[in-house]
């Protein structure tokens, strides 16, 4: 069974389409900072108004814990849509009540209305079924047909990515069908050499992609704040940097099983320790092997990969035919700690094949250094769905769809 798309819905003309969007962007002091997701809702958004469907947009934003919050409101959201769209877009202050049903009432063809933040209500992500199907009902008196395009939620059961898709004629919307293709030629028939750039935080968090690409590509470049795990892994002392040791072993067998498969695991070979946690720590450039052998002894800790790392990953990346990355080398939210991020989304920028940026902080970190989307051959809109479809993983927002 295949994925079903927008066309398998007939003509959609004067009829009420609702649309699951993945509106979830950062706000601050009101204003988004990041409309990358907003403008990647625009195709299918698009391809609805010309057809003279009328569009009923829904998303969540943040977490709100089933209660009306103020400062997650999507009203933001929808003045920035109606700028981008070029017409106005109705905003309900609510979700299934009043305002959400004038919306929709007041909705000639062509026209969009955005209704308020679904987290609001607590049958959205209600871990009872019962309650996420009886408010999916809800929302599904308003439309004659559902279109998926929320990428960023599909590995969540909740009731506007599975049990609304259950209410009504269902089909993906032109960004989830792009993701897939993206992610297809990740996981199925990349172009080599094949390399795969993982940072971040945590390694935990990163376990299950390595483990289901391990065999599928050829080199597997390590920074962040994971990197200290294997670090570690390998006997050399870390400082006060993130460290996991409950999964040393884990990284010790995925050592193992790259040498064993002829896979290359890239370490930094320099990282920038800090004497602290801020923009104005002191820091210096120190061998990875060598991280407590400064200044500031065992308290020190590494917060970026180092010069010669960088020249080193983007060396590989360069020599690349295919490129996932997904997670920051550094704090790229500090000035210091930005370089090693930076140089690996240049090194994306110059592949000669398919330059894939994995959503969440790696999207964010690319916009805040000032890359343009156009630079990469793809930036997901995904983050932890792309990792669980990565994975290996069933996603139930996708499956509701046919998708198999």
């Amino acid at each position: 069974m295949s994925l079903r798309t927008l066309e398998s819905l007939g003509s959609l003309a004067g009829k009420n389409v609702i649309v699951r969007c993945d509106l979830n962007v950062p706000l601050k002091d009101g204003s988004i900072t990041d409309d990358g997701r907003v403008r990647a809702s625009l195709p299918t958004l698009n391809t609805l108004i010309n057809e003279g469907a009328r569009v009923v947009i829904v998303s969540h934003l943040g977490r709100p814990d089933g209660t009306p919050d103020a400062k997650y409101s999507l009203a933001p959201v929808a003045q920035r849509l109606s700028e981008l769209l070029g017409k106005p877009v109705t905003f309900a202050h609510d979700t299934v009540g009043g305002a959400a049903r004038d919306a929709v009432e007041g909705l000639e063809d062509g026209d969009v209305a955005l209704l308020e933040n679904l987290r609001f209500n607590a049958g959205e992500t209600s871990k009872d079924e019962a309650e996420r199907t009886e408010f999916a009902a809800k929302l599904a008196a308003f439309g004659d047909a559902f279109v998926s395009d929320g990428f960023g939620v599909v590995h969540r059961k909740q009731a506007s990515v599975y049990e609304l898709a259950k209410a009504l004629p269902s089909a993906a919307g032109a960004l989830i069908t792009t993701e897939l293709d993206v992610l297809d030629r990740l996981t199925e028939s990349p172009e080599r050499p094949y390399t795969v750039v993982l940072g971040g935080s945590k390694v935990s968090d990163k376990l299950g992609v390595i483990g289901h690409l391990l065999p599928r590509v050829n080199s597997l470049l390590i920074g962040g704040g994971m990197v200290f795990t294997f670090l570690a892994a390998l006997g050399y002392k870390v400082g006060s940097s993130l460290l996991e040791t409950d999964q040393i072993e884990t990284v010790k067998g995925y050592l193992g099983q790259a040498e064993e498969l002829g896979v290359s695991i890239v370490l930094p070979s320099d990282i920038v320790v800090a004497a602290a946690f801020g923009a104005d720590a002191e820091h210096l450039v120190r061998p990875a092997t060598e991280i407590e052998e400064t200044p500031f002894g065992a308290s020190g800790l590494g917060l970026d990969i180092g010069p010669e790392s960088s020249a080193r990953f983007a060396e590989i990346i360069a020599a690349s035919r295919t490129v996932f990355w997904n997670g920051p080398m550094g704090v790229f939210e500090l000035a210091p700690f930005a370089a090693g991020t930076k140089a690996i989304a240049q090194a994306l920028t110059e592949v000669d094949g398919l330059s894939v940026v994995g959503g969440g902080d790696s999207a964010a970190a690319v916009r805040a250094l000032h890359f343009t989307d156009d630079q990469f051959g793809h930036i997901s809109t995904g983050g932890g769905a792309s990792l669980e479809f990565l994975e290996g993983k069933r996603l139930p927002g996708l499956e509701v769809l046919g998708w198999q």
